[in-house]
């Protein structure tokens, strides 16, 4: 790293959700600029007029703020560099595109041709084929047509012979024929610059330093650094990424995509993730730590973040991974907070439940990876399903449907006599060991059997005492007398 002053940014497009792909630039950039005690910075780039989403931007600053990302300028916060959104810098753009026509290293296109779109991912890439018709047009034809009020664009003049060079912190030397770059556009006829001009004259008017981007950027990097060549600029550090892949259900491994599952921020949050679940899993997508842990806060993120970590090869995002970190996540938190977060996911709202959540939250903690699994894990408490009496045989605590059915026999009668003020789970787990101790057979046997009884279920959260305290006296025995029926 230099000297100066770090300044890194993240420049999304207001076009929809945040990808996660977006969301680990983002993420990579912010702790490359806290790792060198520098700025992170904010900057829209809404050009493509057309893909403007209304509410996008406010989708931009909610992610950020839930994932712990802080920008250090933007549009929110201001700063010395603004405006930060570039259609409010529009006026900055023809100015140094004119510039750039005076040193010959652009020009005047009036081809009755149409421009071609933004990239659909607003990568930046946008191969226009032109085939360079207006590229040697006679000053004075380009001074009769720009006095005459015909429509132009402003392209970039790049000479096609020779190679471009140069360095990337991640993939090294970049070497990249001229022949293949295209006389992109600069300015469009509604005198937006497009991505690929406003990106670099942003980048240098805010005093950029290091630029973090997608690895498919790497083949027109060469186009960006002749422009800062031609006004004389220092080229920033480049910073490129590997791509995130998905893998479907068949093993197959593509670019992550929809038909992998959730890849936004929001709609893994609405699946159930922790943010900082997420944000601790996507800092591994083509990172790796010097050491072997896996789970890191972001403030230490923040200290130990170093681009030498950063990988060429595509990183894979694996859901079950995801799961599990998360998992670790939820068993961390205190449990009030685990209640807290959890409930929204519980389905419990307005239902005979929502008072026992606080019974309930416990025992799933430690049991749950996502916190939408948590409805069908208690769904018994609010409907017993159908089982058969073979659920009672199992063979680690010796229990078969006869000593169910003994179990059931000796123990109703006893839950009977349980004062309501008494019904706990210690009142209920006493009952349970002194049988057990009474017939000279592990504590498993009968709890094996009332755990079936009262939830129809080989597998709960929670042992039987914590189901019948959470069911309720009343319940409890109806669904155990009916276990015994069978």
């Amino acid at each position: 790293m230099s000297e100066q002053t770090v300044r890194t940014r993240f420049a999304p497009s207001p076009t929809g959700f945040m990808h996660v792909g977006n969301l680990r630039t983002a993420l990579y950039a912010f702790l490359l600029a806290r790792s060198q005690k520098g700025k992170f910075i904010l900057r829209i780039e809404d050009t493509d007029q057309a893909r403007y989403v209304d509410g996008a931007v406010d989708v931009i600053y909610k992610t950020l703020a839930a994932a712990g990302i802080s920008h250090d300028e933007g549009p929110d916060v201001g700063g010395d560099y603004g405006p930060y959104v570039q259609s409010e810098r529009k006026h900055l753009y023809l100015p140094y595109a004119e510039e750039l026509v005076k040193k010959g290293a652009a020009y005047y296109c009036f081809c009755d041709k149409h421009e071609p779109a933004e990239p659909a991912d607003a990568e930046g890439v946008v191969s226009s084929g032109y085939d360079g018709h207006c590229r040697n047009l006679d000053p004075e034809v380009v001074k009769a047509n720009l006095a005459a009020g015909k429509p132009y664009v402003i392209r970039q003049k790049i000479d096609k012979e020779g190679v471009s060079t140069y360095h990337d912190a991640v993939f090294g030397e970049i070497t990249i024929e001229n022949k293949v770059l295209d006389d992109q556009i600069l300015i469009k006829r509604d005198g937006m610059p497009t991505y690929n001009f406003a990106n670099v004259i942003d980048d240098h008017t805010m005093g950029i330093t290091h630029v973090v981007r997608g690895c498919e950027y790497l083949s027109s990097t060469p186009k960006y650094n002749l422009l800062y060549r031609a006004f004389g600029w220092e080229i920033p550090e480049y910073v490129h990424l590997p791509l995130i892949m998905g893998r479907d259900a068949d093993g197959n491994v593509s670019k992550l995509s929809k038909r992998h599952g959730s890849v936004s921020f929001e709609g893994l949050v609405a699946d159930g993730y922790l943010p900082a679940a997420i944000v601790n899993y996507i800092a591994l997508l083509g990172w790796s730590p010097k050491n072997d842990r896996e789970i890191f806060p972001l403030s230490e993120l923040e200290e130990i973040f170093n681009v030498r970590g950063l990988n060429k090869s595509s990183a894979v995002f694996d859901y079950d991974k995801l799961t599990w970190m998360n998992g670790e996540y939820l068993k961390a938190l205190s449990p009030a907070e685990f209640a807290r977060v959890s409930q929204p996911f519980s389905g419990v709202a307005g239902t005979e439940l929502e008072p026992k959540w606080p019974l309930i939250a416990p025992l799933l903690q430690q049991r749950v990876g996502r916190l939408t699994e948590i409805p069908e894990k208690i769904g018994f408490l609010r409907e017993q399903p159908e089982y058969t009496s073979e659920l009672f045989c199992n063979k680690k605590s010796k229990s078969n449907p006869e000593t169910a059915k003994a179990a059931f026999a000796a123990l109703i009668p006893e839950f009977e006599a349980l004062a309501d003020a008494d019904w706990d789970v210690e009142a209920l787990n006493a009952i349970m060991t002194r049988y057990a101790e009474t017939l000279g057979v592990k504590i498993g046997q009968p709890m094996w059997a009332i755990r079936i009884g009262v939830s129809g279920l080989a597998v709960t959260p929670g042992g039987p005492a914590e189901i019948m305290a959470i069911l309720g006296k009343e319940e409890s025995l109806r669904r155990l007398r009916e276990a015994a029926a069978k």
